[in-house]
């Protein structure tokens, strides 16, 4: 007999043999319980674990949209005074072939009047293209429209601050800011500007404080001539691609005069209290597969002992050592391995449906508002994450099972059957 021959039947009674040790016997069946057990511990950690990462991705994703959806992926601004918008400078940026947008911006610090209720605001002049661009305020309008943007003196402002007024769309405000005189002193300047509607980007600065205003109508009251702005935002194709694409604007303006900063600096606290708070969440959840591997060492050590007897007959028959490690080994490693692919797809199954399964819950409490962030928040799916955790279980699976293995081997057949 060829040995390719005889190495498939020794592949074929060691998977018997596993298959054997897995399955349950009256002797035995406590081990079997508790293996049982470990699976299911086991699949229970990996659905939890990929479900948390999902969920985590999902509310990075949705805050960081909400952070960065009324500004620029990058945002260049003069170190002195205003910026100047030259055509020279514009069509720079529009040639970075990551970049899909360029929006002038100018803003102003300024207190807004109606009804007898003054609120400090700041002003925000964009053009009617970049703010019908803008689906924050485009998809969250709740009040009035954006039709005569830019048309006639008119403001979009934040639900919050148009509730705080007391106005509808159509009635009159009064914006104050302020100018220097020739003698250099500060004067008020007062305009008055019709609301044309309100957005609810559920971010409270935003809904609260901010006011949309015609870019060229804010220049002509400041006095500030065309060009003139206070930064230039940039909105990428790939946001997370934003500190390499604003080192490469940098390196390309060559511009002592211009600071350029991605919105991931600009946030550095915020991103990187995200940021840690998902590895400790993952660390902490990964403790959970631990622990169930932990239980398929304890076990199969158990069945390791139960099945001295059988391992002593098997010794003397002519087996192995190795083909009793890898019966073994193939044993309890399937525990794992089994118990990892079924928390994969229940773990990817209440990912899928998690919005659904939390409106449901909400329904039945009657309290639906109270989670509309939540299911407004659906889970991310990550390959990378979901790769990271089926690695992570199958390898403490694998370690698991090791020990077990490790243990059959140290039985002699003498002493085994001594205890028979």
């Amino acid at each position: 007999m060829s040995d390719a021959a005889v190495r498939r039947g020794e592949r074929t009674v060691e998977r018997w043999l596993a298959w054997r040790y897995l399955a349950t016997r009256q002797r035995e069946g406590f081990v079997s319980f508790i293996a049982i057990f470990s699976l299911i511990g086991v699949a229970l950690g990996v659905a939890t674990l990929i479900v948390v990462l999902s969920v985590m991705s999902g509310f990075r994703t949705n805050l960081i949209s909400r952070l960065i959806g009324m500004n620029g992926h990058i945002v260049i601004t003069a170190r002195d005074g205003m910026l100047q918008t030259t055509p020279e400078l514009l069509e720079a940026l529009r040639k970075v072939p990551e970049v899909k947008t360029v929006r002038p911006t100018l803003e102003r610090q300024a207190l807004i009047s109606a009804g007898g209720q003054s609120r400090g605001v700041l002003i925000r002049g964009v053009r009617v293209e970049d703010l019908l661009s803008r689906d924050m305020v485009t998809k969250n309008l709740v009040h009035g429209g954006l039709g005569d943007f830019g048309t006639k003196p008119g403001v979009v402002v934040g639900e919050r601050l148009r509730q705080a007024l007391g106005i509808a769309a159509g009635d009159m405000v009064t914006v104050t800011t302020h100018r220097l005189n020739e003698s250099g002193t500060i004067a008020p300047r007062y305009s008055d500007y019709e609301l044309l509607g309100s957005f609810l980007s559920k971010r409270y600065e935003f809904d609260n404080a901010l006011v949309f205003m015609p870019l060229q109508m804010l220049q002509e009251d400041l006095e500030y001539d065309r060009r003139a702005v206070s930064s230039i935002d940039l909105d990428l194709a790939d946001p997370n691609a934003a500190p390499k694409v604003a080192a490469e604007i940098r390196k390309s303006l060559g511009r002592d005069d211009l600071k350029v900063s991605d919105w991931q600096t600009l946030n550095a606290r915020f991103v990187g209290a995200l940021e840690v708070e998902r590895v400790m969440m993952f660390i902490i959840l990964t403790l959970i597969v631990l622990v169930a591997a932990m239980n398929v060492v304890a076990s199969f050590t158990m069945l390791v002992r139960v099945k001295r007897g059988s391992i002593a007959i098997l010794r003397t028959m002519g087996a192995g050592k190795g083909t009793i490690v890898r019966a073994f080994f193939l044993s309890a490693a399937a525990v794992g391995i089994v118990g990892t692919a079924a928390g994969t797809a229940l773990g990817l199954l209440v990912s899928t449906n998690i919005a659904s399964i939390v409106e449901l819950i909400g329904r039945l409490q009657g309290s639906s508002m109270e989670l509309e962030f939540i299911t407004s928040a659906p889970a991310t799916i990550r390959l990378r994450d979901v790769l990271t955790v089926i690695a992570i279980a199958v390898g403490l699976s694998l370690a698991a099972a090791a020990y077990p293995a490790w243990r059959s081997t140290r039985i002699e057949p003498v002493e085994g059957l001594r205890h028979e």
